[in-house]
């Protein structure tokens, strides 16, 4: 197989991961061959390699070169397009979705009885919590801006707290904090559940999306 690597370049996926950076505290991302590499040093979670356009030329590459545990690639198509061509050492996780939406500046939402929305903002980073009459964190997001593109990230509800349209109060306030920014689109990679809720609200899908770490 041969080792010749093609560059790979997605205005929308480089978006997502400067956008992601910021949200996250990591370093800056690193330009490869195959797509970008971030530094991210934590345990677990070393390095992650984003793949716009995974081949089996590059895919041979990664997983033959990589050999830290821990070491995480983000591979913009489906795990039944790129599992085969994974060694048993890197375990598949479940299903991303990337989606994007046009974002506008509208009225915040107002908190359903029972809540308080929160807004904050430290070092680029946007979080917005719906807080229970004690405090509790009931639901939550943030977004961090990256030029025109915004990068919606770590969006969840408590447990006791589902099927009240307390996810879509987040979402519209994240947008909307994003655009009065000068955001104009946004981006975010959900789980299979957290696609259902955002497809609700607007957005689209922009690719599935495979996650795989060396163990």
């Amino acid at each position: 197989m041969t080792e010749v690597l093609k560059p790979a370049h997605s205005p929308t996926v480089w978006a997502w991961v400067d956008g992601w950076v910021i949200s996250r505290n990591a370093p800056r991302p690193v330009r490869e061959p195959w797509g970008l590499r971030v530094d991210v040093g934590l345990p677990g979670h070393v390095a992650r390699h984003i793949v716009p356009a995974p081949t089996p030329e590059i895919l041979h590459h990664l997983t033959t070169t990589l050999t830290r545990p821990g070491t995480w690639l983000k591979l913009c198509a489906p795990a039944e397009a790129v599992a085969s061509y994974l060694p048993p050492a890197w375990t598949v996780k479940d299903r991303e979705f990337m989606m994007t939406a046009p974002l506008a500046r509208t009225a915040t939402p107002q908190a359903p009885p029972g809540y308080t929305l929160a807004i904050t903002t430290r070092a680029g980073v946007t979080a917005a919590r719906l807080l229970t009459a004690a405090g509790e964190v009931a639901a939550r997001g943030q977004v961090a801006v990256a030029g025109s593109a915004a990068v919606v990230d770590q969006v969840e509800t408590a447990a006791g707290h589902r099927r009240r349209g307390l996810g879509t109060i987040i979402m519209h306030t994240l947008a909307s904090t994003a655009a009065s920014r000068g955001a104009r689109m946004g981006i975010l990679v959900a789980t299979s559940d957290g696609q259902a809720l955002y497809e609700t609200v607007g957005w689209t899908l922009h690719t599935p999306m495979t996650a795989v770490v060396l163990t």
